[in-house]
């Protein structure tokens, strides 16, 4: 039996609970989020609690301590991810060289004759690439594969590689073995699957390499991850968090002059449906705003722009400006560190794709601006704000 010294000692590097002896250390408790686990890193010595150990995040979480879910749409089904930002080895040519199943149409749910990605039939090495214009975190892919000529096409397996400047490429590695990973992909040409990372991947570029193919190597997918910051959730506009009251606007236009008929400021939503789902401005001109209360101050990072049709126009808003203000009367338009100017950020190209600029320097704010500067047809807005 030792002795009350001895027990003491013990009880410094022992957390003696009801008669119990249990290892104590910096995974005790376990400080790490949502299921991961802590994992002790040999030879830590420093005074710093973070430098002897890690927290080994489930797919689709990151965060030093697991804690921020990151398994988002990253913007290939909505347009956020551009035409020129999607490439590939090769492009598939039909009936006569009329149709090409282009790298761009790779969008999950896409309809149409040519809806999807083919490789031609004579590469031998095919692959899809995203750029996705900034390092991300990326966690997963969803894939899904596409009718051609009335048969059914998609990827059986496949690989993944990715890089941070688009010339050095690696892949995935399997968890348990020193070869790249193979994914398996889908079983029919409609269906989802999805597949999420072991480790989350750092990285601006993502190339899919497609390894088996029934029939050809077709594909519509989606990247899934978050901004590397952590702090890019919707701040509320879209799921009407931010009530109608606090959508404000310079004017409303009024089709044909009549009330019923009005494009208001709180239809300003992302993604609104019917014939009135966004806000158009009374006139043409660069004075006009759209602005947004959130209520109190919150940290912005990004917006995300969409445009609308008014009775069959296309109408958006192609370039914008940002202020930002915490009493909405003395406003500050944003600037990139070290511009002089305000930046200009581009806008859409259509009226129904999103388009999604980040914040080189976020800023705390209560009122958000949008001020257009260049526009298609009319001025016209759907919105969401991105921030935490």
């Amino acid at each position: 039996m030792p002795g009350p010294r001895l027990l003491a000692a013990l009880c410094g590097a022992l957390l003696c609970a009801s008669g119990l002896l249990a290892f104590s250390g910096p995974c005790i408790p376990n400080p790490c989020h949502n299921d991961a686990e802590c994992q002790m890193i040999k030879g830590a010595h420093r005074g710093d609690v973070f430098a002897q150990y890690f927290c080994k995040c489930r797919p689709g979480y990151t965060g030093v301590h697991c804690e921020t879910t990151c398994a988002m749409p990253l913007g290939m089904e909505t347009g956020a991810i551009s035409d020129s930002q999607i490439s590939a080895s090769s492009v598939h040519l039909g009936f006569l060289g009329l149709q090409r199943w282009a790298p761009e149409l790779a969008r999950l749910h896409r309809t149409g004759i040519v809806n999807a990605w083919t490789a031609s039939n004579y590469d031998k090495n095919p692959w899809i690439q995203v750029n996705l214009v900034r390092k991300m975190w990326v966690t997963g892919v969803v894939t899904q594969g596409a009718s051609r000529a009335g048969s059914a096409e998609y990827l059986k397996t496949f690989k993944v590689a990715y890089s941070v400047n688009g010339r050095k490429f690696q892949f995935i590695q399997s968890a348990d073995r020193p070869e790249d990973k193979v994914f398996v992909g889908n079983i029919d040409n409609s269906g989802l699957k999805v597949n999420l990372f072991d480790i989350p991947l750092e990285v601006q570029y993502v190339r899919l390499v497609p390894v088996t193919c029934h029939r050809g190597c077709t594909l519509r997918f989606e990247l899934l991850g978050c901004e590397l910051n952590g702090c890019a959730e919707p701040l509320g506009v879209k799921d009407g968090t931010v009530p109608d009251k606090q959508i404000t606007a310079s004017s409303t236009y009024r089709t044909w002059g009549l009330g019923a008929f009005s494009w208001y400021p709180y239809f300003a939503r992302l993604d609104k449906q019917g014939k009135f789902n966004a806000w158009t401005a009374q006139t043409n001109d660069a004075s006009e705003w759209l602005q947004v209360d959130l209520g109190s101050e919150r940290q912005v990072t990004g917006v995300i722009t969409q445009g609308a049709r008014d009775f069959g126009h296309i109408q958006y808003v192609a370039a914008y400006k940002v202020a930002y203000s915490n009493d909405s009367k003395s406003w500050i338009e944003y600037r990139d560190q070290g511009a002089l100017d305000s930046k200009i950020f581009p806008g859409n190209l259509d009226n129904n794709s999103h388009k999604k600029n980040m914040f080189e320097m976020p800023f705390l704010a209560r009122f958000v601006r949008i001020l257009p500067v260049a526009w298609h047809n009319r001025i016209t807005l759907r919105v969401e704000l991105l921030g935490c």
